[in-house]
Formats: C-alpha cells, structure tokens, sequence
C-alpha cells in the first residue's frame, strides 16, 4: 500500500470535488426518457471544464467517461442511445485524474417510480458504504471495514457482490490493497493514515454469481437480479476517515493527516 502526505491529500481532494461536481451535474440531468450515452456527455464535459480528465476512458480500452450499470447490471456497463425507463434503476460510477491523482465514486438513482423492494436494496447499500467508512479507522484492519459492510448487507436480506471489490486509490486509478465487501473483523492489513481507499459496496437482491457480457465488460446477476452499488473515496487519518468525495468535507473541517508519505507497505 502507497501513504499519501497530507500535500497529496489536499490534491486528492481537489480530484474528488470535480469528480463530485461532475456527478451533481449528471443527476441534475436524471429523468425518464434520458439516455446514459447523454449523461456520459454530460460528465465528461463538467470533468474536462473543470481542468480534470475523464479516469475511465481509456482505461484498458474502456470507451466511456461514465459506467452506467442498468437494473442487474452490476458495475461496468457502457453507456448507450437507450433511454432510462421509469421503473429502472442506474449506478453511476465517474473517475477523475487532476493534477496526477485519481478520484472515484458512484452512486445508484431510483428513476421514476420503483418497487418498496427496490428502494430498499439501494437504502441498504448505501447504509453499508457508510457502514464501511465508519469503519475504516486508523489502527483497525481493513477486515474491520469488510465485515462492517457485509453485516449491513445481509442483515437487509441482500447478497453482497464477491466477484468485485473496492480498491486502494492515489496516482493510479487502482492501487492496493484490494477491499473486499465481505471478510472477518481483526483480520488484513491495519489501516495507516495517509491510506487512501475506494469503498465501494455492491449488492444484489438476492443471491447470484455475477457474469460477464461478450463485450468483456458489463457485469451482471446470473439470475437477473437488480444490483445497486455506492462508493467513495476515503483516506484514513489520524484523527478519522476522509471521505474526499464528499463535497461537505471541506480543507477545514477535514481530519488531521499524517505528514509522512510514500510508504509502501503490506
């Protein structure tokens, strides 16, 4: 793992408020009837406007700014002409790169109307990431945010994801260690300050291998489940989590950063 000095930090944090703005600017646009080709449009213009550059892009040949995962999409789907039809839900995941680092969140939209059942996988996803930051404290091990999670997940009814997990972020858009969505408490690496991890849940309905399309990318429920998925970027202080896509999380009001950096470790 790579530890960032508190300088790295309030560039990271830079990263994470355009890659926020450009996440409002996509949900300000959320509607029946738009299309996830247009919200990609949206986001890359309010990256690149705000002196950023689209993370995902590029990426291992990934051909979009967005990854706009549709009802048992699970993470990874391409943006595309359909439009969002009420009823359906979407996960939007946006990546930033500024000024050398990365920054990466997502976040799942109830379009028009959904079932209570539906609306209720997305709740406890969501309370699941903000179980997991809650967590991830320095001092505790990384174990300690798995398990926070998962707990959340399964007490809800819901399957947690364990083809995918969250990830360490900094220069690269994926660094270690790995975050895995369920694990046992005590257990990994310990958490040092000037860590810096992408959280980021994701949960099915029920119970499913998750499988991957022809197009090598789009990840989705065996049993075609609707899946939702949240995520931040977080560092780990000496004095609590970071959440540095939180755009409340101001310079101010942060937690104190450890100064030492460049640290690689277990």
């Amino acid at each position: 793992m790579i530890l960032k000095r508190r300088s790295e930090l309030d560039v990271m944090a830079e990263a994470c408020a355009i890659n926020a703005e450009a996440l409002e600017a996509v949900e300000s646009a959320l509607r029946v009837g738009v299309s996830t080709a247009e919200l990609d449009r949206i986001a890359e213009d309010a990256i690149l406007s705000r002196g950023g550059k689209p993370a995902y892009k590029g990426y291992n040949g990934f051909p979009a700014t967005l990854c706009t995962s549709v009802n048992e999409v699970v993470v990874h789907g391409f943006p595309s002409d359909a439009p969002l039809a009420d009823g359906d839900i979407v996960s939007v995941d946006i990546g930033t790169f500024y000024r050398g680092y990365a920054a990466d969140m997502a976040r799942t939209y109830a379009i028009g109307t959904v079932p209570v059942e539906v609306n209720s996988l997305l709740e406890a996803t969501q309370r699941s990431l903000s179980a997991g930051i809650a967590a991830a404290q320095a001092g505790a091990r990384l174990g300690d945010v798995s398990a926070a999670i998962q707990g959340v997940v399964e007490e809800a009814g819901f399957w947690v994801v364990r083809e995918f997990v969250g990830h360490g972020i900094g220069r690269d858009l994926h660094e270690a260690p790995e975050v895995p969505n369920f694990g046992r408490a005590g257990t990994g690496p310990v958490l040092r300050p000037g860590l810096v991890l992408a959280i980021e849940p994701m949960v099915a309905q029920s119970r499913t291998r998750v499988l991957i399309a022809d197009d090598g990318w789009t990840a989705y429920t065996e049993n075609r489940s609707m899946a939702a998925h949240f995520e931040h970027t977080v560092a780990i202080t000496e004095d609590g989590p970071w959440v540095l896509t939180d755009r409340r999380a101001t310079r101010e009001t942060a937690p104190v950063a450890a100064e030492t950096g460049g640290v690689h470790g277990a």
